[in-house]
């Protein structure tokens, strides 16, 4: 059975949540030579591909170290443990994401902790940030959801004053650059934070970034993988360790680790696919503007703030009343749809009655519905869309 859901795929349905044909036609001259060069290499696990693979992505992000892992969920992991989060370390993270943000940090020991989100952004309140602090707080996960890069000012500042180390999860971002918002942080952090960090690439804003190449990624490999990214040295020298059951040589363990190795094959396929993300993402930019004129004054719908940088991973608009009615509805007229995410982390049932409630992100959860967005989207596939939401919209 496959893992990818059947709106991320040409169905029955005429429009999916994603269709990844065209790219696969348009490259295919190229990934079908990448794929014969790995499979007559004989090296399938490492080597030249996947080595070649992180210099490639490390240059593009303009970060020292990048270092390939079996996928974005095992990047958290690893770049937690590589920071030293263990048990009885909390980390402070978004209440809305996938649950592999709060996973990955019970996965080490460790305890989530959240702070509410901004209903605009989906991001993290940085606002509300400071009210989770306790003494145990180690490390802060913000979480760039739907390709848009969270407060990371005001972010670093908090974890500068309280000696917190920053994971960024990028599993939605890659490719997306910081714009350098700064509303809640002193005058003099204000100036010199904002010129530091503006335009730079998520996930090397803070101590460590993780990304994930999951096929529906902007950045997608056609298997799992994943990416941990940072400018410390032994940050990336532990992920290396860890990667690779604890060892830097074989069969000498110096740790307990994981066998989280990203395949030559899809090093080489995401090889032939970073030269295109600028001009994918820009489409995708470009798709979202379509969208936002298209959608523009329909009443009961809150269209997304697509501000500069942003890759538009997702096309997420709020839906105010009946949600779930609509969606049924623009699945009757053909249009693919997709909840994210129906629930806060935080209530979900391996949470259960451990943390308060999350008023703006119970919200999101009840209104929050994305539309079909890819590069090669046309024109015609948006009227369409936009035509159908409007319908249902009358209809509910």
């Amino acid at each position: 059975m496959s893992l990818v859901p059947e709106v991320f795929v040409i169905t029955d349905s005429p429009i999916p949540m994603l269709d990844l044909q065209p790219q696969l036609d348009a490259l295919w001259p190229e990934l079908e030579a990448a794929t014969a060069r790995v499979l007559r290499s004989g090296v399938f696990i490492g080597g030249p591909e996947v080595k070649a693979f992180e210099e490639e992505a490390a240059r593009y992000l303009g970060t020292k170290h990048a270092v390939g892992l079996n996928s974005g969920t095992d990047a958290l992991v690893i770049g937690l443990r590589a920071f030293g989060v263990g048990p009885g370390d909390e980390v402070i993270t978004t209440p809305f994401s996938f649950f592999a943000s709060a996973e990955a940090i019970s996965n080490v020991g460790a305890t989530p902790v959240f702070a509410d989100v901004d209903e605009r952004s989906f991001n993290i309140d940085p606002t509300l940030l400071e009210a989770a602090i306790t003494p145990k707080t180690k490390a802060i996960m913000p979480v760039h959801l739907y390709g848009n890069p969270a407060p990371m000012t005001e972010l670093l500042d908090i974890a500068e004053r309280h000696g917190f180390l920053v994971l960024e999860d990028g599993a939605q971002s890659f490719g997306a650059r910081y714009r350098g918002d700064c509303s809640g942080c002193n005058a003099q952090c204000k100036e010199a934070r904002r010129t530091e960090l503006t335009g730079r690439f998520t996930g090397t804003l803070g101590h460590a970034g993780a990304f994930s190449f999951y096929p529906t990624k902007n950045l997608g490999a056609y298997g799992d993988g994943g990416l941990l990214v940072t400018a410390d040295d032994a940050v990336a020298e532990a992920a290396r360790k860890l990667r690779n059951h604890g060892s830097a040589q074989r069969y000498h363990n110096e740790m307990l680790g994981y066998n989280s190795r990203l395949d030559a094959l899809q090093a080489a396929i995401l090889r032939v696919k970073l030269p295109y993300l600028d001009a994918w993402n820009a489409a995708r930019r470009a798709a979202a503007a379509g969208y936002g004129e298209l959608l523009a004054g329909l009443e009961g719908v809150i269209l997304p703030d697509v501000p500069q940088g942003h890759v538009v991973h997702q096309y997420t608009v709020r839906v105010l009343k009946g949600r779930d009615r609509v969606q049924a509805m623009l699945k009757q007229a053909g249009i693919s749809s997709i909840v994210y995410y129906p629930s806060p982390q935080s209530e979900l049932p391996v949470y259960a009655g451990q943390y308060p409630r999350y008023p703006v992100a119970e919200r999101l959860s009840r209104e929050a519905l994305s539309l079909p967005i890819w590069p090669e989207i046309t024109e015609a596939t948006q009227v369409r869309v936009a035509e159908a939401l409007r319908q249902a919209l009358k209809a509910r």
